[in-house]
């Protein structure tokens, strides 16, 4: 298969006509542009990589089912990740293992310890930068699911609060709350973090298998 380039020029509603103009194919270039923002969205709340990944491919095929159907009322980004939020959150209700994703979530983090990492790249540095986003991984993966979501999508996706708002279907005030004491449980300047080291990292093979086995389905 030929891989197609994810930064293209097209915008993602011109991918979408084309879809539903017959070019089925061209659904790899909307997948490989958020397969990343997917991927960190289900690590938030499902923490299984298998299961993440089963997660996406039945979040892009019920969009593509649906996409005919899509309004363009918001973004198309945004539409995509309420579907793999709602999706990876009834993964884990019927599992019966979802943390109850309410305002009086009092869970604490573990405590966080990390270096600074300095500007300047060597192989030691990178080793380093490497462990220090295993920490704030697991830093992250500690914190309850409702501060966790936010997060990610602020601070690593660098959605807008309004974006994450409509993502996460509550408030404005509510996501800068939230992602307030996400901040506070992690104790950390994740912010910083997040510009230098690559968090939870989505490997060009893992983005592959995605592509291909929904191609192989739609």
């Amino acid at each position: 298969m030929i891989r197609r380039n994810p930064s293209a020029e097209m915008h993602d509603e011109q991918i979408i006509y084309s879809i539903l103009d017959g070019k089925k194919d061209d659904y790899e270039l909307l997948m490989r542009r958020y397969n990343v923002r997917l991927y960190r969205i289900g690590i938030s709340i499902v923490k299984n990589e298998e299961e993440v990944e089963d997660l996406m491919q039945e979040t892009y095929i019920k969009a593509y089912q649906q996409l005919k159907n899509f309004k363009h009322k918001s973004k198309f980004s945004t539409w995509l990740c309420r579907i793999m939020i709602n999706e990876s959150l009834g993964r884990v209700k019927r599992k019966s293992k979802f943390e109850s994703y309410t305002e009086n979530d009092t869970e604490e983090a573990a405590p966080l310890h990390a270096a600074v990492a300095a500007n300047t790249v060597t192989p030691e540095k990178q080793l380093l930068q490497k462990e220090l986003a295993s920490i704030l991984e697991n830093a992250i993966q500690k914190i309850p699911p409702t501060y966790k979501t936010v997060f990610i999508l602020r601070e690593i996706e660098k959605l807008s609060v309004q974006e994450t708002a409509l993502c996460l279907n509550i408030s404005t005030e509510n996501v800068k709350v939230r992602l307030h004491r996400a901040k506070d449980l992690i104790k950390s300047h994740l912010s910083n973090f997040s510009e230098e080291i690559e968090i939870f990292p989505f490997p060009q093979t893992r983005c592959d298998r995605i592509v291909n086995a929904v191609l192989q389905k739609i």
